[in-house]
């Protein structure tokens, strides 16, 4: 199976995407098929999703008629302009997709001036009693205002789409013409149509926002040459001129100049960091002060601009229960009310024989028929939480997992490179002369942080070659250095030898390597660590969430129960292995409930993997960004209260979002059998609320640091 990603230009409608997504889930061949409203990205699994194109397309156009189907290699480069700009359409649900390019705007705006226009005239000549006159005009202006309607739900009627409500609200203002109340039909369709063009204004600003936020991506780079060439032409090993106040456009090298780079755009870091000749930048950071030549090290289609923008589609594409949940709803729901508004114009009329006010009632169910509100809202919701997090530096795999976060009753933390820095430093060796550099020979070759630290002590120190070599993973290494034995590593591996430490005495906090020769204590050496600024504010905001911390990490007791209590962790596991972790993991989550893992990422996978959500201090690493559900960028302990913080609040602006839409159709609906609401309180259950949790929803981009 092979899955494709297209975008679905002029895709206008939340509730037409979901029909879209049905039906091309029933064709043959396809095995699943997902489109994101937020990005207009349709994924499709198939053996072939190529070859099914044209019968996708087809399903498409049929919903909505100036829609087209485009593979996103093929889309607009610039993502500001593939996802936020649109032209004139209609689709099958009534919503006027004008406006979005300011000429449409403009034009729409006309029509909707002169139909107002004219809608006053009508009223004015009631009032001066010119009725048959306020009649004719109330037509003109309900043509000017109406037609295109009109027009749409007659062609979408003709290929069945009864539910459709282009024809709905055709019915219902027409009705309300041949019941008397011309003022009204007219009414009710300008302000439909106001409500919707508001309402895909505050869609397509709320589009542009969050891509602003998290699509970085340059569209030309300034080569050191003096040419300007597009970002995606740039090759490895081009060198580039980034001026002060330039964002960088790709991952790269400096090889000239000295500056501060404000990482904030990628990391969310307040604070400049320093670069010189040498160092690596990540595009999206901004030049701030000196000039810089940068060598290319990766294309754009692997630049963290593009990392980012590609993790931030993916997680819009991962859709939440509630999300599932709408769009079943959604599916139901438009016949429902159609059922009842029929069920309200004859079964009351057949007993009280007042037909004009039931059927009056009738219209303004079929005015609120479509569950637009509800399918647009949910999923804008948790993309502006995607989005909001891109921000700072988290990157949510999907909202699915945002939901997960939001039920977190426990979050636990490994401890080297979460809690504290990871920048080991030897402290202390005790034992011979020669065991810094014994040590360090064994563990020349090895990456972990522990060792380099070692060898990096040990500079300046003649290293010798082990002739056998085995690591030991979460106990250490044994070795045959000049023909003796050699263990380095911690406790466990020197019981696992028989090695005996009675007569030793383990001093300090910190991690400790034990160093046996030829079954025989040699000594120790001593390697601390330090706390991550901010990590017992974190861990306080966490736990002022009312949610518990642990630890879970393979050091000691002592330097494990050292690092906790500066920090206010609540429970400690030390000397775990990896599969330990594991077990304890299960164990706290059976205790307090859903657990959420921090870790980082590569070392941690299986507990990670066993968490109910996965989350890796990542700094940008490509290892970690594919190891968990959410990413840390920053590589702070301050980014966990702050994730959980913006997956709450958009669980509970989703859920706000889905209330309120429905709370407001059923309370016009119980007034309007009760005869105390009108046609013009329908439009608002509309349009009107769609637009108000449209708003709703993109608050996540403005919330402020700690805000939940």
């Amino acid at each position: 199976m092979a899955e494709k990603i297209y975008i679905i230009e002029n895709l206008g409608c939340a509730n037409c995407a979901a029909k879209m997504e049905r039906r091309i889930r029933t064709l043959p061949q396809v095995q699943d098929a997902s489109i994101t409203f937020a990005t207009r990205q349709l994924r499709v699994t198939s053996p072939d999703p190529d070859a099914l194109l044209p019968d996708i397309a087809a399903i498409v156009t049929s919903i909505e008629p100036e829609t087209t189907i485009i593979p996103r290699e093929y889309a607009h480069h610039h993502a500001h302009s593939a996802h936020c700009h649109d032209h004139d359409d209609h689709c099958s649900c009534g919503h006027d997709h004008h406006g979005h390019t300011h000429e449409a705007h403009g034009s729409e705006g006309k029509q909707l001036l002169l139909g107002a226009g004219i809608f006053v005239i009508g009223l004015v000549l009631e009032i001066l009693a010119f009725s048959l006159a306020a009649k004719a005009v109330f037509v003109l202006a309900y043509l000017v205002l109406g037609f295109e309607i009109i027009r749409t739900a007659a062609k979408n009627l003709v290929k069945g789409h009864v539910f459709d409500e282009n024809f709905l609200m055709s019915l219902a203002t027409i009705g309300a013409f041949f019941i008397g109340e011309f003022p009204e039909a007219v009414g009710v369709m300008l302000f439909y149509r106001v409500g919707e063009y508001f309402e895909h204004r505050a869609v397509e600003r709320s589009r542009s926002q969050i891509m602003q936020a998290v699509d970085l991506r340059p569209e030309t780079v300034n080569l050191l040459s003096g040419e300007t060439i597009p970002a995606e032409r740039a090759k490895v090993g081009d060198i580039l001129l980034v001026r002060p106040g330039d964002r960088i456009p790709l991952d790269g090298t400096v090889l000239s100049g000295e500056s501060r780079i404000d990482t904030a755009p990628i990391t969310g870091e307040p604070v400049p960091v320093r670069i010189v000749p040498g160092d690596s930048v990540t595009s999206g950071c901004v030049n701030t002060t000196g000039q810089l030549t940068v060598r290319v090290e990766k294309p754009l289609s692997e630049s963290m601009v593009t990392r980012i923008l590609e993790f931030v589609e993916e997680a819009a594409a991962g859709k939440p229960k509630l999300d599932r949940f709408i769009t079943r709803f959604a599916k139901v729901y438009t016949p429902i009310v159609v059922i009842a508004a029929a069920a309200t114009a004859i079964i009351p009329s057949l007993f009280t024989g007042n037909w004009r006010d039931w059927i009056y009632t009738a219209l303004s169910f079929l005015v609120m028929s479509c569950p637009c509100a509800l399918v647009l809202s949910v999923p804008l919701a948790f993309f502006s939480g995607i989005g909001a997090g891109s921000k700072k530096g988290i990157l949510f795999k999907s909202g699915a997992v945002m939901e997960a976060m939001a039920k977190i009753k426990v979050v636990v933390m490994d401890k080297t490179g979460t809690v504290t820095k990871g920048d080991f430093s030897v402290q202390k060796v005790a034992g011979d002369d020669d065991l810094l550099a014994l040590c360090a020979s064994c563990e020349q070759n090895s990456t972990h942080p522990i060792a380099e630290s070692i060898v990096a002590a040990a500079q300046g120190l003649p290293l010798r070659k082990p002739e056998q070599l085995e690591e030991l993973p979460g106990h250490g290494i044994r070795a045959i250095v000049d023909g003796e034995e050699i263990l380095c590593g911690n406790e466990k591996l020197m019981q696992k030898y028989a090695v005996d430490l009675s007569g030793c005495r383990l001093e300090g906090d910190g991690a400790q390597i034990i160093v046996a020769r030829n079954g025989q204590f040699a000594g120790y050496i001593l390697i601390s660590d330090t706390l991550k600024d901010g990590a017992a504010d974190a861990v306080r905001q966490i736990k002022a969430m009312g949610i518990q911390t642990a630890m879970l990490t393979g050091d000691r007791e002592e330097s494990a129960h050292h690092v906790a209590d500066a920090v206010g962790i609540d429970e400690v596991h030390a000397q775990l292995l990896p599969h330990e972790k594991l077990e304890h993991l299960r164990a706290i989550r059976g205790t307090h409930g859903s657990a959420m893992f921090v870790g980082d990422g590569i070392n941690d996978a299986p507990v990670l993997s066993g968490a109910d959500v996965g989350a890796a201090m990542g700094s940008g690493a490509d290892a970690a960004i594919e190891a968990a559900d959410v990413v840390f960028l920053t590589s702070q302990v301050s980014a966990i209260p702050q994730a959980l913080s913006i997956a709450r609040q958009t669980q509970r602006i989703a859920m706000q979002n889905v209330v309120f839409a429905l709370a407001v159709k059923a309370a016009v609906m119980i007034l309007g059998l009760l005869g105390l609401a009108s046609m013009w309180a329908a439009v608002f259950a509309d349009s009107g609320v769609a637009m108000l949790c449209v708003l709703n929803s993109i608050r996540m981009l403005y919330r402020k640091n700690g805000s939940s």
